[in-house]
């Protein structure tokens, strides 16, 4: 669900249509093609890097993952930032992620919770001693360490893709409304901390309650209720 390597794990090289969709990805949580933007495929060449050609190929792919449209007469429209994207993606984010971490609660290795629960700490530590350089990056690294690992957790490549994809689509959101700020560290951490602890007790319904509350509080966030 992080952003793919340029490599697969064997070693071999990506094919360029796979380069392709992670240099389009990466310029769209970059901010260089904007949310609601209308563009070309050869604009897309300039951006990204790579030959038109990749980019052919790219274009089916991004329009069944939601990550760009075509637009009759118009030409190709990056997804739009509003209400509408909002919901489906924190209920996507629900479904799947409540009930993953039913299943990780009986399963994740105490060793892999345990550096979960160090990393957050961390993070607090730091920000408690007013240590802000990097703290921001560094902390939604460590939120997404979390969710990654308990999506990761369930063995299935169709849902990691799957919420990978989606993952994009929560970055768009904070980027373009809430982003992860520094004086909201203490919350988020704490909803994390809170799942972590049910995590700890091997409770399952305790873990699933700590994330639907997690996630909801971020939705409300993301559509400005709180």
């Amino acid at each position: 669900m992080s952003s793919l390597p340029i490599s697969h794990k064997d070693g071999e090289p990506l094919k360029l249509r796979e380069q392709a969709y992670e240099g389009y990805t990466r310029s769209l949580l970059a901010q260089e093609i904007k949310p609601g933007q209308f563009i070309t495929q050869r604009q897309l060449v300039e951006i990204t890097g790579y030959p038109l050609g990749a980019i052919r190929e790219l274009v089916p792919r991004l329009e069944a993952e939601g990550l760009i449209r075509t637009a009759p007469q118009r030409g190709m429209q990056v997804p739009q930032v509003d209400l509408n994207l909002v919901r489906n993606a924190y209920q996507f984010r629900e479904f799947i992620e409540v009930a993953a971490v039913r299943l990780f609660a009986i399963s994740a290795d105490p060793d892999l919770v345990a550096s979960l629960r160090a990393s957050h700490e961390g993070i607090l530590e730091r920000f408690e001693r007013g240590d802000e350089e990097g703290l921001m990056q560094d902390a939604e690294a460590v939120d997404l360490q979390l969710h990654e690992a308990i999506i990761d957790g369930l063995g299935n490549d169709i849902i990691a893709q799957a919420y990978r994809v989606n993952w994009i689509k929560i970055r768009l959101i904070r980027l373009a409304e809430t982003r992860l700020y520094v004086p909201m560290i203490p919350s988020v951490i704490g909803d994390h901390m809170a799942i972590i602890k049910a995590l700890e007790a091997r409770d399952p319904e305790a873990a699933a309650k700590a994330m639907q509350t997690h996630i909801e509080v971020a939705r409300r966030r993301a559509i400005n209720m709180e």
